[in-house]
């Protein structure tokens, strides 16, 4: 039975629960708690010295010797009384069009779903091909070698794709960067602070921008663009060593036309609701620069809509020009403010696709209809006619979790506070233009797209829009049961941690945090189970 709620000792503040890893017990002559945890995720939790166990509790080998040997085979116990039940295999039907889109309302829309869902998969050369216009620098060739798991639409794969761009031909001439591995989460870079000349870190220069990874250099359609000198990789070596670099994942994109139809309106009327709280939670949203209007794409919302965060991403991630983005971009330094000063690309690769700026456009001579957009309209429509990712069945350790303890999981996540910021929906969209499938209908996201301050664990010190550097907007949680790599920069696969994560000094969520592991062992396994039948 939950135990009564008291009130939070301060927003933001961090607890002893963050600090330990297993559930509470307690050791004669030395009474402490401990909280289970994905512990190889945590290298700063260290013993100091040969006489302590991890959580901070010492023991003298010789005076405590009995106890030791009374309480080890206890916490082995303990430390696997709750487990993250893992990414859930089989295929519970993500990836599939709006139920009216599969119905072909209105006429013709189902055939602009299909193109925008090959245009996604389609893979971009610099020249030489139908799909021209890839680099002078980009992160990777193609959206879903981004935006594949558990289908395409979603996030990064179980192996990541650039790992290979060295050898397969794709970057040729480059260095794979230490932090793209194998098995580890597709990414993207930024470096928070520009260097300075000697190398060092200058944090009075800030910098956030999108540090691309890898260049066209050596590839055989790159024309003129060959020289490595003229157009190098970022310093990551140097930004890894002076600890002055960011990650970020793809989000996935499964039912985001309903996020995208939510009117201001409701979230606001959301967001008087959520402020209604005693969890020390508050709120706030990003907000386009233009028109002033809530942005809500991207980890910090600093999109405003489907179509920008395409264009942007066509660009920023593949370096392909477009209608809402029609020059090359260059890297941060080589606009002429911080890092080298530089002022913009060298003139050996730009138009390297020979067909001049932007790289995609429409169409207008093609047929059928879908094939007169440009790319990033039929991405943006792929992503706003794809339905949510369904709910599915849990399996731990083989067996099939049952309904009843997913139910009591829900009740949980609710009760201890997760909801007020993981809100199961955020409102109702207003009437849709594009199908009715989008219109006045409940957005199950888990999520109630405003930004909230996450606290100096997960702060990445890069601004966006009005989201600062520890600020962040509540991931929806719809599909996490599929989802591999956690939180903005992927650094774990375990929902444990991730939620551990969630507490430090600063953070909205330390308290909630705190109430999840006040629960017993077998409550929190079933929040656990409920998250993965998102």
């Amino acid at each position: 039975m939950l135990r009564s709620i008291t009130p939070p000792r301060s927003a933001g503040t961090a607890t002893s629960h963050s600090l330990r890893l297993l559930p509470k017990i307690s050791i004669p002559c030395h009474p402490d708690r401990f909280q289970q945890g994905a512990t190889q995720d945590k290298p700063n939790d260290k013993p100091k010295n040969e006489d302590s166990l991890q959580g901070g509790v010492v023991i003298k080998t010789v005076r405590f010797a009995s106890i030791l040997t009374l309480v080890v085979p206890f916490l082995v116990g303990m430390a696997f009384a709750q487990t993250d039940p893992g990414v859930q295999s089989g295929n519970r039907g993500t990836g599939a069009a709006l139920s009216s889109v599969l119905a072909n309302s209105p006429s013709g829309i189902l055939a602009f779903f299909t193109d925008g869902q090959n245009r996604f998969q389609e893979v971009e050369t610099v020249s030489k091909s139908s799909n021209v216009g890839l680099g002078p620098r980009f992160n990777s060739n193609q959206c879903s070698s981004c935006h594949a798991q558990p289908a395409v639409g979603g996030t990064g794969p179980a192996n990541n794709p650039q790992f290979e761009f060295t050898t397969n031909g794709v970057a040729p001439g480059n260095t794979m960067p230490s932090f793209i591995t194998a098995t580890g989460p597709t990414r993207e870079a930024r470096f928070p602070f520009f260097f300075n000349s000697n190398g060092s870190v200058n944090t009075n220069s800030p910098n956030g921008g999108v540090e691309t990874i890898f260049t066209v250099t050596g590839r055989s359609d790159a024309g003129a663009c060959t020289s490595a000198t003229a157009l190098p990789q970022p310093s990551f070596a140097t930004a890894v060593s002076e600890n002055d670099i960011i990650f970020r994942i793809p989000t996935p994109v499964f039912g985001s036309g309903l996020i995208e139809n939510l009117d201001d309106s409701t979230l606001l009327k959301n967001q008087a609701v959520n402020l209604n709280n005693n969890f020390g939670i508050s709120g706030t949203f990003n907000h386009n620069g233009n028109d002033g209007t809530i942005s809500r794409f991207g980890w910090k919302a600093q999109n405003k809509s489907l179509h920008i965060f395409a264009g942007e991403a066509y660009n920023v991630e593949m370096g392909i020009t477009n209608e809402l983005f029609p020059n090359e971009r260059p890297l941060p330094g080589e606009d002429g403010s911080g890092g080298t000063g530089d002022l913009g690309l060298v003139s050996t690769c730009l138009n390297l696709s020979g067909a001049g700026y932007p790289e995609d456009t429409s169409n207008p001579a093609a047929t059928p209809n879908s094939a007169v957009l440009d790319d990033v309209s039929a991405f943006a429509n792929f992503m706003r006619l794809l339905a949510p990712p369904p709910t599915g069945s849990v399996v731990l350790n083989g067996s099939t979790v049952s309904s009843s303890s997913i139910s009591a999981g829900s009740s949980l996540f609710v009760s201890i506070g997760c909801s007020v910021c993981h809100n199961p929906s955020p409102g109702m969209t207003q009437p849709s233009g594009f199908t009715s499938s989008l219109s006045q209908q409940p957005v199950p996201a888990y999520s109630d797209i405003e930004i909230h301050n996450m606290g100096n664990n997960l702060a990445d010190n890069v601004s966006q829009g009005s989201a600062g550097g520890g600020q962040f907007r509540t991931a929806p949680l719809w599909g996490l049961g599929q989802r591999i790599f956690l939180l903005h920069d992927g650094r774990t696969t375990n929902l444990i941690t991730a939620i551990q994560d969630h507490a430090s000094n600063g953070s909205e969520a330390s308290y909630v945090e705190e109430q999840f592991f006040d629960l017993s062992t077998t409550q929190q396994q079933e929040i656990l189970d409920f998250l993965r039948s998102l």
